[in-house]
């Protein structure tokens, strides 16, 4: 935390997290393919091993094919986007790498020397081990993604909600005084269940996009129809999953970030059986006069929706934007102080901190800086304002995100209906739909994270760190040259992949004479 105090331009700042989204979102572009494939590949193998069918070994090796060109692309985008974190981001390093640090290591000492290594069997093994040992090698190297996903969303989750850990007035920084607190944190084991099976959406979607475009073509018929039954089994689950892990996620987001919750909602003044919303009239480029407005314009809502989603409870209390900014009640008696009163303890936390390290060390101070630590980061915002979200980023990106998974649900029930009568050649409206709903997948996935990330805004660590506080002392130029060559980099590498991934797909699998049959 050297310079933890400093006055660091506001251009760096805005630039900064401008670079991490970029790096951030190109990088999620290729991840969830990455997790989805790696089932549908691996379904596909077990097919073979089961069977012993040419053809489930072709479809395998032909899924296998994408996953490994998708693969090495996230690969790339991960590493620069972990390096950040010291260039860009050093007071936040300083801060709480030795919390942070924790599950980023283990990531990259266990979870991808584990897909390192099968990834290799699953490629060029196929007549060098045994058949039962190759399928072991494809599901370990779907499961080295998965675990390796697992690390850094309990790493993000952490920031989302810091606990096990104890700040150190010493070292000027947080350290870990509980590993299983961290990795098994309740909002880690959510985030990672929501993540990961909206990830397998993304997988479906590409499998059943794919198998679309080869029917439209009337070219690898058996290979299409088998793919896409698998992919929209699969993608039917997994859209029941992730409904059912986010509305969990919901009710962990109501307990530790009501704000979020709030300006998802665009609720500026809660209490019992709020609506979930529907539509309201939020305007997309400005935020809401929250203040003086009971509610946004021509709200639609589910009554009682956002209390039972929230609470479990159709009764259940839910704060908006001004309950959390002016202080509140809850139900049970509980006194939550308003952000004001938040501020001025977070004062005292830094006043305290500042005494002890010039020399102040008695127990009073002591005790005056362990009592306020938990609102240490409020002590660095100068109007109560500054802890409310963007609420139009985070309200129309949750309905974009809820609209196109209700969509996908839909679909994926046609595409069963359809495709087991076996004249789904004679609908190119669903075949055209499944191409078309593929961008829209994407766009669900990353609609996801504006709002996990938007959401918890300004903090880079809830209640601990703002965003202006966590930054590099850097020169703004610096930052700017750095953005323009990734959004290159970037761009040119997804353009690269896009180019190689259709090559393939347009070349089809290694034995095309198979997958031509099918009984039509």
């Amino acid at each position: 935390m050297h310079n933890l105090l400093l006055d660091i331009s506001a251009q760096t700042i805005d630039w900064s997290r401008a670079q991490f989204a970029l790096t951030a979102i190109y990088h999620w572009l290729f991840v969830p393919l990455t997790l989805g494939l790696a089932v549908v590949m691996g379904i596909m193998e077990t097919r073979y091993y089961r069977t012993r069918d040419p053809f489930w070994k072709d479809a395998a090796r032909f899924w296998q094919k994408l996953f490994g060109i998708n693969f090495a692309m996230g690969v790339a985008t991960g590493l620069i986007l972990e390096f950040e974190f010291g260039t860009n981001w050093s007071n936040y390093s300083w801060f709480v790498g030795d919390i942070f640090g924790a599950p980023l290591a283990i990531e990259g000492i266990i979870a991808f020397f584990m897909e390192a290594t099968f990834v290799a069997v699953m490629f060029f093994g196929w007549k060098k081990v045994s058949p039962g040992f190759h399928l072991a090698s494809t599901w370990l190297t779907g499961l080295g993604a998965t675990i390796s996903a697992w690390w850094i969303l309990v790493a993000n989750a952490w920031m989302q909600l810091p606990v096990g850990q104890e700040f150190n007035p010493d070292t000027m920084r947080f350290e870990m005084n509980s590993f299983m607190d961290v990795a098994l944190s309740p909002f880690a084991v959510d985030k990672f269940c929501h993540t990961v099976t909206s990830s397998w959406i993304i997988g479906a979607v590409f499998t059943v996009a794919v198998s679309s475009w080869y029917l439209l073509k009337k070219r690898d018929h058996k290979l299409a129809i088998e793919s896409m039954k698998i992919g929209s089994i699969f993608g039917l689950a997994a859209v029941a999953l992730t409904l059912i892990t986010g509305h969990s996620s919901a009710i962990q987001v109501g307990k530790v970030q009501p704000m979020k919750l709030a300006s998802m909602e665009a609720l500026y003044n809660g209490g019992t059986g709020q609506g979930l919303t529907v539509f309201a009239a939020v305007n997309p480029f400005k935020q809401p006069d929250y203040a003086n407005q009971q509610e946004p314009p021509m709200k639609m809502a589910v009554p009682n929706g956002l209390s039972f989603l929230a609470t479990l409870d159709a009764n259940g209390y839910v704060p908006g934007v001004n309950d959390l900014l002016n202080g509140y009640t809850k139900p049970d008696g509980t006194k939550v102080i308003s952000v004001e009163e938040k501020m001025k303890r977070g004062q005292m936390a830094i006043a305290a901190l500042q005494d002890y390290r010039s020399g102040k060390k008695d127990e009073a101070t002591k005790q005056i800086l362990k009592d306020n630590m938990p609102y240490f980061g409020y002590g660095y915002v100068k109007s109560p304002h500054q802890v409310v979200p963007f609420i139009p980023v985070n309200f129309w990106a949750f309905r974009v995100m809820v609209g196109i998974g209700m969509l996908l649900i839909l679909f994926f029930i046609c595409s069963l209906f359809i495709v087991y009568k076996k004249d789904i050649i004679k609908h190119r409206w669903l075949l055209i739909s499944g191409i078309v709903l593929l961008p829209c997948a994407y766009l669900a996935s990353q609609s996801g994270w504006l709002v996990a990330e938007f959401g918890r805004q300004p903090w880079t660590i809830q209640d601990m760190l703002p965003t202006w506080v966590a930054v590099s002392d850097i020169k703004p130029s610096s930052v700017i040259v750095t953005f323009f060559i990734f959004l290159i980099l970037f761009t040119a590498m997804l353009a690269v992949e896009i180019n190689i991934l259709c090559k393939a797909i347009k070349k089809g699998p290694e034995n095309s004479e198979m997958s031509n049959q099918v009984e039509l």
